[in-house]
């Protein structure tokens, strides 16, 4: 399976927690001037099930956890609106870091990382959809995020078929960050 990225710009702190929104349904995002991409409402909801565990990063680095489903310090549920989160932070110098940049509107937003199971999209045209996504992790991106809502680093599609598309992405090491 692909890793794949995207970001969001929606964060906010309070008491030392980082909330907001880190995809946002039914928004078309381009994707490198290749393609367009949304996400379909549900598609995270198997993944949230599956009561896997999920962290909370910066900049996608696992060198810099912090917070995780499995400790109950990251929490992650579907709404109408998207895949909201709300991260404690740390007593680290990573946590108070973040929460002084937060709190002064520094950071560039969050993104998270997935891969797409079999099925789990579909094309129309140069348009994907996605409808069923493998999360593992959401990330506090300090650089801006492409896009305000859901976006993607530059990907190539050149009319491709759907098993091309994935071919292609695998090359490029399928491991893109949603920020510039």
């Amino acid at each position: 399976m692909t890793k794949e990225r995207r970001a969001s710009q929606d964060l906010s702190a309070r008491n030392r927690k980082l909330t907001g929104y880190a995809a946002v349904f039914n928004q078309t995002a381009s994707i490198g001037g290749e393609f367009t991409e949304s996400i379909a409402p549900g598609a995270f909801r198997a993944a949230l099930a599956s009561n896997p565990d999920i962290l909370a990063l910066v900049d996608h680095d696992s060198g810099k956890v912090l917070a995780r489903t499995k400790s109950g310090t990251l929490r992650l549920w579907e709404d109408e609106r998207g895949l909201a989160y709300e991260i404690d932070l740390p007593q680290t110098t990573l946590g108070h870091d973040l929460i002084a940049l937060a709190e002064r509107g520094d950071l560039g937003g969050v993104s998270f990382g997935f891969t797409v199971p079999d099925g789990g999209d579909a094309w129309a045209g140069s348009h994907r959809t996605l409808s069923a996504v493998n999360l593992f992790e959401i990330s506090i991106v300090q650089s801006f995020p492409a896009y305000s809502g859901t976006s993607v680093a530059a990907r190539a599609r050149k009319g491709r078929d759907d098993k091309a598309r994935r071919v292609r992405i695998a090359e490029l090491g399928g491991v893109h960050y949603g920020a510039v």
